[in-house]
């Protein structure tokens, strides 16, 4: 570890590519964010106000908080990527870059489990955030985006940004990950923590009573947890709020709700707030 050190603050070397990560974060949060933020708050705006889960948008204040505090995150989570980046020139991860070192079914592998982990990894994470209360002051933040958009997607107080992101350099020390598998898993990550702070339903009616779709959480599923926050605690599937009785009581029936809404009904409270 002192190698690590010296790495880190003995030579500069390393502080452009800490420079270059949080550039990076920060982009991809503004494209995805962005993207997401023009198709459903103005370009389908008026199409699809049914589909709006809170029937109310918030003040553009509350968006541009999130968007500092998003920046914020995206300096950790580049610091914490400059990590990776020097254990991995120490030596110290198992990171490759030929694929046959391990094999194409490795390598699909390794994806579908760091995908998991990390569901497991977030679940119990966010669920200790609102259960101790020195984390609760953190996750507080997070949670003055009430009425969440896009833009809320990387909106963590700094020390919650380091949690969130710290499973990542443990995981490449103990098994080896090929540099595609990492970015395609940050961006499907990515993908969905938008989806869940989008503010809109996407998904068809019955999707979460579906044999198999119900274990994939939806835009309601974390909506809802903004707006409660003693429930539905997952990220990106409905197995640990459903094996720990976490899911919000109404969860269903709220989604229905939503997903039933037509086009024609009169909506209400479409005020900002």
């Amino acid at each position: 570890m002192g190698v690590v050190i010296e790495s880190l603050f003995g030579e500069m070397s390393y502080l452009p590519t800490w420079l270059f990560g949080s550039t990076f974060m920060f982009l991809r949060y503004a494209i995805f964010a962005g993207v997401a933020t023009f198709i459903f708050y103005y370009l389908l705006r008026d199409k699809i106000p049914h589909k709006k889960i809170q029937q109310k948008y918030p003040k553009m204040t509350k968006v541009w908080a999130e968007i500092k505090h998003s920046s914020h995150t995206a300096i950790i989570f580049g610091f914490l990527g400059m990590i990776i980046h020097v254990l991995t020139g120490n030596g110290m991860t198992h990171i490759y870059s030929d694929f046959s070192e391990y094999g194409i079914i490795y390598t699909l592998f390794s994806f579908v489990f760091i995908v998991f982990f990390h569901d497991a990894y977030f679940y119990w994470m966010h669920y200790a955030m609102h259960k101790i209360k020195p984390l609760m002051r953190f996750h507080a933040i997070h949670h003055k985006s009430y009425n969440p958009t896009p833009w809320a997607a990387m909106a963590f107080h700094p020390i919650e940004a380091l949690v969130e992101f710290a499973f990542i350099p443990f995981l490449v020390v103990v098994m080896p990950f090929h540099p595609m598998v990492l970015m395609l898993f940050g961006m499907f990550s990515f993908f969905f923590n938008v989806l869940g702070h989008l503010g809109f339903e996407v998904f068809p009616k019955g999707f979460t009573t579906h044999p198999i779709t119900k274990w994939i959480n939806t835009s309601t599923h974390h909506n809802m947890h903004h707006k409660n926050g003693s429930a539905n605690f997952g990220l990106y599937f409905n197995i640990w709020d459903r094996v720990m009785g976490t899911n919000h009581k109404n969860y269903e029936e709220t989604f229905e709700e939503v997903a039933n809404r037509q086009k024609e009904e009169k909506v209400e409270n479409l005020a900002v707030t």
